[in-house]
Order: structure tokens, then C-alpha cells, then sequence
């Protein structure tokens, strides 16, 4: 196994972070999981053995310093500014909160991928409460990506996601779990009966396919024959490898665009709502 990496596991990973209380482990990658849109993963957690615990799953909306904030937690968290009982832009976002919740899954079917989000969303007629104050925050927080951008994203798919992960009800929303210790744990368990056949600091810097073998070729000027390569990596990454990529590979793997998120673990409770 190749890494071109320090580390392997990829997003998964975590770090300690001294406390008061002794160090802790933080996830800065996969973080959370429920068993009914992840069952693969909770069979693989369950024959590896690995301890996992209910976790916390919320969301909440700081905009403008502060000037509008809300949470999903409970009513009074909803209201936790008691200022947006009175104000009409807030109630404008709850009612189309209920309504996307209850028709979007619907529309969903007849669409195709030509639909973005945004154009879903206005001829829905839905408010620029909903829009601003709700639905792109969630989507930004999930993909990681700036709010704006999303909604030129495929209005199906973006709904087919929330349907899976339980996110377009009002009750009753599944149970998430994490990894006792950090999910690091689980990677240890993973690897533990080939972690010698683990080569890190290793990048693989091209591929090239005969009738019986693969020749790897690595960033330490090695060059190896294989039976099979499994390319675990991003398509764009996967298709720069490929030496002899033909017309079908070409056009799927290099389908796919990408964008470079940075992420800062901090504890600075002043970047928290308030």
C-alpha cells in the first residue's frame, strides 16, 4: 500500500488537544456516523471490533456578528433570540422550512440534473429567508463549500443527500455515533495485519498496464509489478497516473472538479454563537 502521505487514513483524522482536564481526542475529518445511511460502515466497525458511542448532531446559525442566530436543538434553542418570535422574516423561514421538508422529496423525482438548486428554489418561490438563513448555511457546513456556490449544484441530488441522512423531517431524526477515542482507532484496527506492507512518504507517480501486470512506479524511483492496483485516490489524481488512460477513462475520471478547503481546529469560544 502506497501513501504518498506523513500518515495514512486520508480525512480521517484525529488530534490531541490538551485540556484542562487532560488531552483530548478531536476529529478534524470524519467525525460522525448513524447506522441506517451507513451500514457497511457499522458492519465494518462491528467485525473490527471497534467501540463506538452516541454522539451530538446539531446545527446552528450565526449570521451578521451575530445579529440573527438560531439552533435546531429544541424550541427554546429555536428562539433563543426571543427577538425572532416578532420578527416576520424568521416566521417566513419556518414556514418554508415545513414546506421543503414535506414537498421537496416529491418534486425530487421528476427532475434531472440540468435543475439546480437554485432554480428549484425559485420556482418554488421560496423566500430569501429560507435560502439565506437555513437551507445554504446546512449545505455550506455539510460540503464545506462557500453557500453561494451551492446553489448552482443539481437540486436532485442535493435533496436525494438530506433524504438519506434523515435531514427533511421535523422528528424523530437518526442517532449518530462516533469512535471511542477518536476514529484513529479504528484505522489502527483496520491496517493492524498488513501495517508492515504500508509504505508512507511513498506517492505512486505512475501507472502502466500490460496484459498479465501492472508496473507501479513510486516518488523513491521504484518501479514494482503488480497482478491488480486498486487507485484509492481522487478521480482527477487517479487519471494523471494513467499512463495509457483510454477514451472511456478519460471521460469519467475526468469528470469530476474540485476545490480546496481549509479547515482550522480552534478553541476559541468568541467564534462561537453566542
Amino acid at each position: 500500500m502506497y501513501e504518498g502521505a506523513s500518515r495514512i487514513g486520508g480525512h480521517t483524522n484525529t488530534v490531541s488537544v490538551p485540556t484542562a482536564n487532560g488531552s483530548a481526542a478531536v476529529d478534524t475529518g470524519f467525525i460522525v456516523y448513524n447506522e441506517a445511511a451507513y451500514p457497511n460502515l457499522t458492519a465494518l466497525f462491528a467485525h473490527l471490533g471497534v467501540a463506538t458511542r452516541p454522539s451530538e448532531m446539531s446545527f446552528a446559525v450565526s449570521l451578521a456578528d451575530g445579529a440573527l442566530e438560531y439552533s435546531g436543538t429544541n424550541l427554546n434553542a429555536l428562539f433563543a433570540q426571543r427577538r425572532n418570535l416578532a420578527r416576520p422574516r424568521f416566521w417566513s423561514m419556518l414556514r418554508d422550512i415545513r414546506r421543503f421538508y414535506r414537498d421537496a422529496p416529491v418534486a425530487a423525482a421528476d427532475l434531472d440534473d440540468s435543475v439546480t438548486l437554485g432554480r428549484f428554489l425559485a420556482d418554488g418561490a421560496y423566500g430569501a429567508a429560507f435560502r439565506d438563513d437555513h437551507l445554504l448555511p446546512i449545505a455550506a457546513a455539510i460540503w464545506s463549500a462557500p453557500a453561494q456556490t451551492l446553489l448552482d449544484y443539481p437540486a436532485r441530488a442535493f435533496i436525494a443527500f438530506c433524504a438519506n441522512h434523515d435531514l427533511l423531517q421535523m422528528t424523530s431524526r437518526p442517532a449518530w455515533r462516533t469512535v471511542v477515542g477518536g476514529s484513529s482507532m479504528y484505522l489502527a484496527r483496520l491496517t493492524d495485519t498488513f501495517a508492515h506492507r504500508i509504505k508512507t512518504g511513498c506517492a505512486v507517480t505512475g501507472l502502466s498496464r500490460s496484459r498479465s501486470t501492472v508496473t507501479v512506479r513510486d516518488s523513491e524511483g521504484g518501479s514494482t509489478d503488480f497482478d491488480h492496483v486498486v487507485l484509492a485516490c481522487h478521480a482527477d489524481e487517479a487519471l494523471a497516473l494513467l499512463s495509457d488512460a483510454d477514451e472511456g477513462e478519460t471521460r469519467l475520471l475526468g469528470a469530476f472538479a474540485y476545490s480546496r478547503n481549509e479547515a482550522v481546529l480552534h478553541s476559541d469560544a468568541r467564534l462561537l454563537t453566542r
